[in-house]
């Protein structure tokens, strides 16, 4: 099965599932702290299998037999709703999705290594054509943006502390929920979890 990893039970017996990254938006940011074992419990409690958690900035890998994407990501929100007592948005890929992520590079090299932060904004889905023409309009001097797929790769010229955007900025202008990865976090994500 492609995608997916070797779980051996209790009684020696193995299947393979496909595993997934969970990216959560609004955790331990802005004073709101949640300990990634309250997290993996969460999702074990949803009966997922082979949980982890990557950083303590809401990456949760995840084996599942569903590869309905937004069921996933609407079954995982309301239960942090209801566990956290706040929203908190959810964005799956599966790990081939993350190793693609990790490989495009929406900038020359020159650039990249030249500049100050480079991020990866996730998606429910691709930006519509109005969406990426309001992405436009926030570029300047020191920030730049490139859409693939269902991210946005936003490259900064300076430390990321000067710039005006934000993942507050990106939501209003676009009208969509968003969450920000570093890229050398979905890098470190793609090698730890191949596919």
């Amino acid at each position: 099965m492609k995608n997916a990893r070797k779980i051996r039970y209790g009684d020696g017996s193995m299947i393979k599932q496909p595993a997934y990254v969970s990216f959560l938006r609004a955790v331990n940011v802005g004073g709101r702290v949640v300990k990634m074992e309250v997290l993996r419990d969460l999702f074990r409690g949803l009966g997922y299998a082979g949980v982890e958690t990557f950083i303590a900035s809401g990456n949760v890998i995840f084996e599942s037999d569903s590869q309905d994407r937004s069921e996933m990501e609407t079954r995982i929100e309301r239960a942090l709703q209801t566990a956290l007592g706040y929203e908190v948005s959810v964005f799956v890929r599966n790990l081939a999705e993350v190793g693609v992520i990790a490989a495009h590079r929406p900038f020359p090299e020159s650039s990249i290594t030249a500049a100050g932060a480079l991020n990866v904004g996730l998606l429910k889905a691709p930006l519509t054509a109005a969406a990426r023409q309001s992405l436009s309009l926030l570029e300047t001097e020191i920030d730049d943006f490139s859409t693939h797929g269902s991210e946005i790769y936003w490259i900064c010229g300076k430390k990321q502390s000067e710039s005006k955007i934000s993942n507050a900025v990106l939501e209003r202008t676009l009208k969509v929920k968003t969450t920000l990865r570093g890229f050398r976090t979905i890098q470190k994500l793609a090698a730890k979890y191949p596919e």
